[in-house]
């Protein structure tokens, strides 16, 4: 399996970094895949690092803030007035992304979200603890804690026999130990170094409980200045274009 991190900044783009979108590509023999969030700037980071945006068949979404999910009324007009998609493109998420979508997209460009077009978006709304599965991709919810409307989740995704799974962004729950246990990349929000940050994950908080969880490789993201300037200690640390084949 073959992942590029296409965006691993936080809200406010520090270190000017583009917002979080992570691309998954389950075999190298056949490019195209499935995204992990698309945050408002994915767009322009697909296009940097050279991703086709008509391979790209679904969209997991964690949670519905603009950092998160903002970029999907850019990649559908993509597919509508540029690179001419015809396949359908499929975004799970959780609960309310079928009323959020269509709205982020009329205030964006009002008549968007209705508009003719060449392929379906098929929006699926998953509810944590039930496994949906898509173009040969099984992914899980876990609920998580970190307030933007509509449910939070991290995700444990399985496909081609690996497993990788994003904590999103939260506070600490034990259902992290569920998410990440074993997986084969754990990617996990790392906002700060230990100092608490309300609805957001800390490194030492996450450091003293890795032996439960036990992911064969680890990836911090969404970090804050502090900790994008704190030296790696048993973590891969995000940066933009990074690629990570396991």
């Amino acid at each position: 399996m073959r992942l590029q991190v296409l965006g691993c900044g936080d809200a406010f783009g520090s270190g000017g970094r583009f917002h979080t979108c992570f691309h998954v590509d389950a075999s190298e023999d056949s490019p195209g895949g499935f995204l992990i969030d698309c945050g408002a700037s994915s767009l322009i980071a697909i296009r940097r690092f050279g991703v086709e945006p008509n391979r790209i068949h679904t969209v997991f979404l964690t949670h519905l803030h603009g950092d998160h999910f903002g970029g999907l009324p850019w990649l559908i007009l993509d597919g509508q007035l540029v690179s001419g998609r015809t396949q359908p493109l499929t975004v799970v998420g959780p609960p309310g992304t079928a009323e959020r979508l269509p709205a982020a997209m009329e205030v964006l460009f009002p008549g968007s979200s209705t508009a003719e077009r060449r392929f379906r978006v098929v929006v699926e709304e998953m509810e944590a603890g039930r496994p949906v599965e898509t173009g040969g991709v099984r992914a899980t919810a876990y609920a998580m804690r970190h307030p933007s409307g509509a449910p939070a989740h991290a995700l444990r995704i399985e496909a081609a026999d690996k497993v990788v799974s994003y904590t999103g962004d939260t506070e600490w729950v034990e259902d992290i130990v569920s998410v990440g246990h074993g997986a084969d990349l754990l990617i996990a929000e790392g906002y700060t170094v230990e100092r608490p940050v309300k609805f957001h994950l800390d490194w030492a908080t996450l450091k003293r409980r890795l032996p439960e969880i036990g992911p064969k490789r680890l990836m911090l993201t969404h970090m804050s200045p502090e900790m994008i300037a704190h030296p790696p200690d048993g973590y891969i640390a995000a940066e933009d274009g990074l690629v990570v084949t396991f």
